[in-house]
């Protein structure tokens, strides 16, 4: 299961805290495709990536054909909304696909009549082979990259916006006094590193732990909802968005919005220093048996884990659209991924080969680079995003194959490059 995962990390988890997750108002995927003239399209210095792209034929793409593209114009629509945002050059920002490069295949895109209830998987594949050309993803070698596909997904926990009865355990809304300091804004080689701390007197100091915020009532940041479960809560954090089913029969998202910039700690590993658990046993539904068994402990067990992360809510229109990943693009469920922006810009289409979890079964498919996660680090190391609910989770926990990449590219524009 995910948990015995986590149990043997000691960084935070993939996708728990994006870098780089963009702040919108409206979500972008219920405004129109709008695609400027190449003209009016700022370009920025080129941002160096560190692996290569060996050109490939579509032929080279392991089960291409087999490809059911019905979900896919749909994200390549959204995809092509995310491109052709203005950008500004600034290295504190995560890599992204070189949008003057998109131009002309988003505008193709937008003219050619198809939408996401219309567009059929054969006309989809036509459109894709006639403008897009395959990339091999290298390592910084020059070698074929092969690498690690692990899953992610977006949990579903019951809540209620007051607390009483079981519900008990709250999601926070993000504190008034956190500070987010952007090093790379001084010095570039820290683009997309950032420390959070608040202000004691003239000095910026570490924030809160998740210990001294449950210990200080004025120190609380406003709830958002409380949960029923405790364990489904922390689970929540970690994966760093969820959808909340309210005792009112709403169901709303809570989308990751900042965290306190503490590091991550397994409970699973605490739980197996104190002589609770065995290692190899820290499942979710294990946690959660011990949790009822030591309602008394709980907090304990959660405070061996200082980070704490702060939430946005958000209304859900699409419910086939997930949160929205680094790329500040919503993520839709086995067609998004997270990817290392030191290899592979964000915004890019991918196509992915790999196995099922725990088979030698195919998974191969097109995908989108729409996030990143702090241990998504090399060349072709993916993380697949599984979608909402209890049987995506479970894919997700499973999911540790190996896989190749290639990136989809305008074949007008050459090579892979970022901005």
């Amino acid at each position: 299961m995910l948990l015995a995962l986590l149990a043997a990390c000691g960084t935070i988890p993939p996708s728990t805290l994006p870098d780089d997750v963009a702040a919108s108002a409206q979500n972008i995927a219920d405004q129109p495709l709008v695609v400027p003239p190449l003209t009016n399209m700022r370009d920025t210095a080129p941002r160096v990536l560190a692996g290569k792209f060996q050109q490939a034929a579509w032929t080279a793409l392991p089960g291409w054909q087999s490809d059911d593209l019905r979900q896919v114009w749909k994200g390549f629509i959204n995809n092509c909304k995310g491109l052709m945002r203005p950008i500004s050059g600034s290295l504190a920002m995560q890599a992204r696909a070189t949008p003057r490069a998109w131009q002309p295949v988003c505008q193709a895109a937008a003219q050619g009549g198809m939408t996401a209830d219309t567009a059929s998987p054969a006309s989809v594949r036509q459109f894709l082979q006639t403008h897009l050309q395959p990339w091999r993803v290298l390592d910084a070698s020059g070698k074929a990259a092969q690498n690690t596909v692990t899953g992610y997904y977006e949990p579903l926990i019951r809540a209620s916006r007051k607390r009483h009865g079981e519900y008990q355990w709250p999601l926070y809304a993000p504190p008034e006094d956190l500070l987010t300091i952007d090093l790379g804004t001084v010095y570039p080689e820290l683009a997309g590193k950032r420390v959070r701390g608040k202000l004691v007197g003239k000095r910026v100091v570490p924030y809160d732990t998740r210990a001294e915020i449950a210990a200080s009532t004025a120190r609380q940041p406003p709830a958002i909802v409380w949960v029923n479960d405790p364990v489904e809560a922390f689970f929540l954090q970690i994966q760093g968005s969820g959808r909340a089913m309210l005792d009112n029969g709403e169901t709303i998202r809570l989308a990751y919005a900042d965290h306190n910039g503490r590091p991550y700690a397994s409970i699973g590993q605490w739980l197996a220093s104190k002589g609770e658990l065995p290692l190899a046993q820290t499942s979710m539904q294990n946690i959660k048996a011990w949790a009822r068994r030591n309602p008394a402990r709980v907090q304990e067990m959660l405070n061996a884990n200082p980070a704490m992360v702060f939430f946005n809510e958000e209304t859900i229109t699409d419910p086939e659209l997930g949160p929205k990943g680094a790329y500040g693009i919503p993520l839709i469920g086995q067609r998004s991924v997270a990817i290392d922006t030191a290899f592979v810009p964000l915004g890019s289409p991918l196509y992915l080969a790999t196995d099922y979890p725990a088979s030698t079964k195919p998974l191969e498919r097109l995908v989108f680079a729409q996030d990143t996660g702090a241990a998504i680090k090399g060349a072709a190391r993916t993380d697949f995003y599984w979608g909402t609910g209890d049987e995506a989770g479970a894919m997700a926990g499973r999911m540790k194959q190996r896989g190749d990449m290639w990136v989809l590219w305008p074949k007008q524009a050459g090579a892979p490059s970022a901005r």
